[in-house]
């Protein structure tokens, strides 16, 4: 596969092995995930948190969008995540659908993060996420009230 990330989208990348590393809380799955969002020359991290009751669990990516969001942030340029414990091949690499964001958090990025960039460390380049999520769910009017 070939190699072509930025600067940027590897240290990004790094980041968000160490939150990894570092942060998550995976005592049920033992699948650590740590993510890292670009915005203004800042780096916001998340890790998963599971729960036993693993519906109340949150993913990485969603963690680190939060953090991001909460510090006021309106423009992602792009999210790095980094799955510790992804199914390798036969060469030691993180297979690509062990280390790509869920459903839901494709949903997540594709609203907050329209824009960004997206790197894991399965995938060896930056990919869109309308790449990854090419119709995601729209509000027709996202000022529609919700009654």
């Amino acid at each position: 596969m070939e190699h072509t990330m930025e600067p940027i989208q590897e240290q990004l990348l790094e980041a968000a092995k160490k939150a990894a590393e570092e942060c998550s809380y995976s005592p049920y799955s033992q699948y650590r995930v740590g993510a890292a969002v670009y915005a203004n020359g800042q780096i916001y991290h998340g890790a998963n948190v599971e729960n036993a009751s693993s519906n109340l669990g949150i993913c990485a990516e969603r963690v680190a969008l939060s953090h991001a969001k909460m510090h006021g942030v309106q423009h992602i340029d792009g999210i790095a995540i980094f799955c510790l414990d992804a199914l390798r091949d036969e060469t030691g690499r993180p297979l690509v659908g062990y280390t790509m964001p869920c459903g839901g958090c494709l949903q997540w990025i594709a609203e907050l993060a329209p824009d960004a960039w997206v790197v894991t460390n399965g995938l060896g380049r930056a990919v869109r996420i309308a790449d990854l999520l090419p119709i995601p769910f729209k509000l027709l009017d996202p000022s529609f009230p919700v009654r």
